[in-house]
C-alpha cells in the first residue's frame, strides 16, 4: 500500500483534535497535532506574559534556550514598542496526517469540512 501525506492548518487545537479522531477512525497511519510559534520551539509559555503575550526576561531560561533569547530580544517585549510585527496568528495549529492512498480524498474532505486549510 502506498501512503499520502497531508499538512493542514487550524485555528484551534480543539478543531484539529476533532478531525484527528475522525482520521483515526478512518485508519490513518499517523496523526500528529503541533503548535508552531514565531520563534520555534513549543514551550516558552513560562516566559510569556499571559495578558499581553509579550516575552518576559525570565523567558531566557526557557526549555529551548534560543527560543527564550529570541523572544526576549523582540521589540515587542520591551514595553517601549507598540507591538508592531505580530507573530503567527490565526492558523498556528499544524495537523500532520499520513493516510493510505485510497483514504486520501476522504481525509481531505474531513479536514476541509472541519475548517482546516490544506
Amino acid at each position: 500500500m502506498s501512503e499520502r501525506y497531508i499538512l493542514a492548518y487550524f485555528k484551534s487545537p480543539e478543531e484539529a483534535e476533532g478531525v484527528a479522531r475522525k482520521l483515526r477512525a478512518l485508519r490513518a497511519i499517523e496523526v500528529s497535532i503541533d503548535r508552531f510559534s514565531r520563534y520555534g520551539g513549543t514551550s516558552f509559555s513560562s516566559g510569556v506574559n499571559p495578558v499581553t503575550g509579550n516575552a518576559r526576561m525570565d523567558s531566557m531560561t526557557a526549555e529551548h534556550a534560543h527560543t527564550g533569547i529570541l523572544a526576549a530580544a523582540d521589540t515587542s517585549s520591551s514595553g517601549m514598542s507598540h507591538g508592531g510585527n505580530g507573530g503567527p496568528t490565526g492558523r498556528d495549529i499544524l495537523l500532520t496526517v499520513i493516510v493510505h492512498t485510497e483514504s486520501y480524498d476522504q481525509a481531505l474532505r474531513l479536514i476541509e469540512e472541519a475548517g482546516g486549510m490544506v
